[in-house]
């Protein structure tokens, strides 16, 4: 896909990967429609790209919900005419499998599937009519592998890779020129493990659970460990170039936890967790 003077919408568009995303396609001359659920991050990231010369607008947007995604679809087509690109991005990590509330596990399953979900039911309609259209879906390693410790965020991702899969094959079988994506880093220097920041008041009891504040200070240790991301951002737009589905940034680590994964299931040894692994290209 030419880029240029197309229109990219970006869901998580505030902060991490969805805005250094944001500014690498700016910087090839693609208009975006940044979602976030917070206001004044929003705010700031569009005033940002604005000052570096970007054609951009916020729209504020909880994915967990259809009515918040179509509106952003309706804001790129009012604002640009169209829209050529949907990143669904956005995304919440908390839940061992052990212990969690139910009520924390629908919180991040919301989020992080139902969020894709919109996504595509908004998008994909559009992009197939006009014949012309990229969807990129923020999985993970933890996609692809189990880690102790999170039990949801795992479920959820291993969610979006599975979606991502079978919309490359429905897109594939329809002929039309229209693509995906599934992102599946390692640990990337974001903000993911400070996701209690959007968690709904009601649930944020959960985070003085001493197990579930102990998870999230390793977590947050690993990902400050993580490449950059503008590393991310620069393999999601060479992606919706090439058509390229699988987006690994952590290469070697994805490779390895799908082959620990096949002797496993031959009766070999369990998998195992190489964090080192997940921080580095």
């Amino acid at each position: 896909m030419e880029l240029r003077g197309k229109t990219a919408v970006i869901t998580g568009g505030a902060s991490g990967i969805g805005l250094a995303t944001a500014r690498q396609f700016a910087s090839s001359g693609v208009n975006l429609v940044l979602g976030d659920i917070e206001d004044e991050p929003l705010q700031a990231a569009v005033e940002s790209l604005r000052a570096e010369g970007a054609k951009v607008i916020g729209v504020r947007c909880d994915v967990s919900q259809e009515v918040e995604v179509a509106g952003l679809r309706d804001a790129a087509l009012m604002e640009f005419g169209g829209a050529h690109v949907v990143f669904n991005n956005a995304g919440v990590a908390a839940g061992a499998a052990i212990g969690t509330p139910k009520k924390i596990w629908d919180w991040v399953l919301g989020v992080n599937i139902n969020g894709v979900i919109n996504g595509i039911n908004a998008f994909v309609p559009l992009f197939l009519e006009q014949n012309e259209g990229h969807v990129v879906n923020t999985g993970s390693l933890a996609g692809l592998g189990g880690v102790p410790g999170m039990g949801a965020y795992c479920a959820s991702k291993f969610a979006v890779v599975g979606i991502s899969e079978t919309l490359f094959q429905e897109l594939l079988l329809s002929g039309k020129n229209v693509g995906a994506s599934v992102l599946c880093p390692g640990f990337v220097r974001t903000r993911i493990f400070e996701s209690e920041r959007n968690m709904p008041s009601e649930l944020r009891s959960y985070n003085e659970d001493p197990t579930a504040r102990a998870i999230s200070e390793i977590a947050q240790s690993v990902v400050n460990a993580g490449i950059d991301a503008s590393e991310v951002a620069m393999a999601v737009e060479n992606a919706v170039r090439t058509n390229r589905f699988w987006i690994l940034t952590h290469e070697r680590a994805a490779i390895r936890t799908t082959e620990q994964r096949l002797a496993w299931m031959k009766g070999g040894e369990p998998m195992g967790i190489n964090l080192d692994a997940a921080t580095r290209p």
